[in-house]
């Protein structure tokens, strides 16, 4: 169970990975990211925001993934605790994406947020 549910987190991390790919290159996307604040793109120096995401989201996804038991050497020793970690940023995600005062925000991203923080948590209590 714990393989499917780390395979299921990365697949959709890689997917919000594209998204804020999206959003770094320009993509019209503002209103379902960060509060709603923005229509359109991103103004270039907000667009750092998604930046750190896609530095964070890969690092979720091997920390999971080594969690699960595949093969992630680097990250490996550390997949236990790690894995926590991901399950307190998934928590924060989910608080934020469910009091956003952008509606399209909150009905694009609070389920998958929270998709997230329950698939995170099989995982990291496996």
């Amino acid at each position: 169970m714990s393989e499917f549910a780390a395979l299921l987190f990365t697949l959709i991390a890689v997917g919000i990975s594209a998204f804020q790919l999206a959003l770094v290159l320009g993509a019209p996307w503002g209103e379902f990211t960060l509060g709603g604040r923005w229509r359109g793109s991103l103004p270039i120096k907000v667009r750092a925001i998604p930046v750190l995401s896609l530095l964070l989201l890969p690092g979720f996804g091997a920390i999971i993934l080594a969690r699960a038991g595949f093969a992630v050497p680097l990250v490996q020793p550390h997949a236990h605790a790690l894995a926590w970690l991901v399950v307190g940023y998934c928590a924060l995600g989910t608080l934020v994406n469910a009091i956003t005062p952008s509606r399209r925000e909150r009905n694009l991203w609070f389920p998958v947020v929270l998709c997230m923080l329950i698939l995170s948590l099989l995982v990291a209590a496996s």
